[in-house]
């Protein structure tokens, strides 16, 4: 909180806010905040709660770009921004998106990183020395001449976080920031908002998942149907069940409050916390374990795959085999291979090396439409996968040019995923989490025998990524085989009891999650860190 006497950067006043104005429940409503210039803010709250839409007011997105009725009164450094231009509010308030392929446009990073340098008509020695130095802040100067649009999702998501810092904002937002960073670039990004906190900006960013966010922020908005319910330092929001607020508690809170400790602002690193083995499995469930036919034959076998494109070794000599009812999670760091790996399995890309067989058949020469029977794919970024008006027809499209629509199935999918209420919009102007939602539910609409997902949990609250992990369970007894790539070792440890480990396009293991993370060596070679439960779990006498 700031003092008395200071002025905010950001003030909000009795907000209400409709996308349209036939809309009956507004997105916002009621909402008073002030964001000050030493905030360092989390702005939480289930998927749908209306974070990404009270974080484009900031900025003047919203009235001027996204339309729809707004009420009450926003304004940026006393300007009101329904009566000021976006252009105005530029070097003010500075925002990320959930999707950064949206803010990416230029041929290389450095021309990135200067467009917006040059937008506020900054001499080009100063320029290239802020070029210089945010390379260095975050991290990436490796990828300084690089294609953006050639680079990893999460690679993606730190070119547009640098070239942000550039712009030296008064306010820095972002909106699920680490959605699809490895644990070192999660951790180095921390590093620079910590240190452009310090020197004076403030930072505000909107994430569901806690333990990486409450330690570093100084404040905790909650959000829950569009109302301002919570706003106060971390400790005192989250002394109230979370819960409540469709919010996981990081494990080391749920352990503290179970050993009957009271909740602190260190939840992520808890440092001398007593382990309780028992208790923690409790908290953290492992995945049932499916007894596999290792004999029957398998749905995707790898063989040999490798992949060289433009001079460089994409993928090296991969092979494995999936079986029928067996769930896999591909990890890995950013650029590790692992997306590239995904798209071999589904045939959208072809060996250069090897083979990939899908139930048998060769990928190099089945066409894609033949294999699109067999696998449902839900993309990393669902925008690229949709093209109808409506989420009805986005969820029946595939079922119906197959010929295998089952209206019964789709409204099991549409009441699993929450998407009752979201039928007749479009999916282009849904949020994030709601996107990722709907991409799930097209892709199990044909009821597929092979189910691809790419960083599934990617703005998705926990109550979502528990019921997801419920059906991926449910559809492995059933004998569907399924493929997870994702960051989110805690998410991969509670669905798949088998990882591939990658690195450098290389298979580096094959095992069991608590094998691999067991090794630190490997763990390390692949830029990882273990899950949080693995830490704690370590950390008990019975480890």
């Amino acid at each position: 909180m700031s003092s008395a006497s200071e002025a905010p950067v950001i003030a909000i006043r009795n907000l209400v806010y409709r996308y349209r104005r036939e809309d009956s429940q507004p997105v916002l409503n009621g909402v008073n905040l002030d964001i000050f210039r030493n905030d360092y803010l989390l702005i939480t709250g289930r998927s749908g709660s209306g974070k990404s839409t009270l974080c484009r007011t900031f900025n003047g997105l919203i009235p001027h770009f996204h339309g729809g009725v707004l009420d009450g009164d926003v304004r940026v450094t006393g300007k009101p921004v329904g009566q000021t231009a976006i252009a105005d509010l530029f070097d003010q308030v500075a925002m990320a998106f959930q999707n950064p392929d949206g803010q990416l446009f230029c041929r290389s990073v450095e021309q990135e990183i200067a467009f917006g340098l040059e937008s506020l008509g900054l001499p080009r020695e100063t320029i290239a020395a802020r070029i210089d130095t945010v390379l260095g802040q975050t991290g990436i100067g490796k990828l300084r001449h690089c294609d953006p649009q050639k680079l990893s999702g999460g690679e993606k998501a730190l070119v547009l976080i640098t070239a942000l810092v550039a712009l030296r904002p008064k306010v820095l937002v972002l909106d699920e920031p680490f959605a699809n960073l490895d644990p070192a670039n999660v951790g180095r990004v921390r590093n620079v908002l910590k240190g452009l906190h310090a020197g004076g900006v403030g930072i505000v960013l909107c994430e569901h998942r806690l333990s990486r966010t409450v330690p570093d922020a100084t404040r905790v908005v909650v959000l829950h149907r569009g109302r301002l319910v919570a706003d106060g330092i971390p400790s005192a929001v989250l002394s109230n069940p979370p819960e409540a607020w469709g919010l996981e508690p990081p494990l080391a809170m749920r352990v503290a409050a179970m050993n009957g400790s009271p909740a602190r602002r260190t939840i992520a690193a808890p440092g001398g916390l007593p382990s309780d083995s028992q208790r923690i499995g409790r908290l953290e469930p492992r995945p049932p374990r499916v007894a596999i036919d290792r004999d029957a034959p398998p749905v995707i076998e790898v063989d040999g795959l490798s992949h060289h494109s433009g001079g460089r070794t994409l993928l090296r000599d991969i092979a494995f085999a999936l079986h029928p009812g067996e769930c896999i999670a591909i990890v890995g760091a950013n650029g590790a291979g692992k997306t590239t790996l995904l798209r071999h399995l589904l045939g959208l890309q072809r060996p250069t090396g090897g083979m990939v067989r899908i139930h048998g058949r060769d990928t190099r020469r089945t066409p894609v439409a033949e294999l699109a029977r067999e696998i449902g794919l839900a993309f990393q970024n669902p925008d690229n996968q949709f093209f109808k008006p409506t989420v009805a027809e986005e969820i029946r499209i595939g079922p119906q040019a197959l010929g295998v629509l089952d209206n019964r199935w789709i409204e099991a999918l549409a009441a699993t995923f929450h998407l009752q209420p979201l039928q007749a919009q479009t999916p282009f102007r849904l949020s994030g989490g709601e996107k990722k939602r709907v991409a799930f539910a097209a892709a199990l609409a044909s009821k597929p025998a092979i189910l691809a997902l790419d960083e599934p949990t990617a703005g998705q609250d926990f109550i979502f990524r528990r019921d997801l992990r419920d059906l991926l369970a449910r559809m492995e007894t059933e004998g569907q085989a399924v493929i997870i790539v994702t960051h989110d070792l805690t998410f991969a440890e509670r669905t798949a009891g088998r990882w591939l480990l990658m690195a450098g396009g290389c298979l580096l293991a094959d095992d069991t999650p608590d094998r691999i993370m067991a090794d630190a060596d490997l763990m390390d070679r692949a830029g990882l860190v273990p899950s949080e439960r693995f830490q704690l779990m370590r950390m008990g006498p019975d480890a």
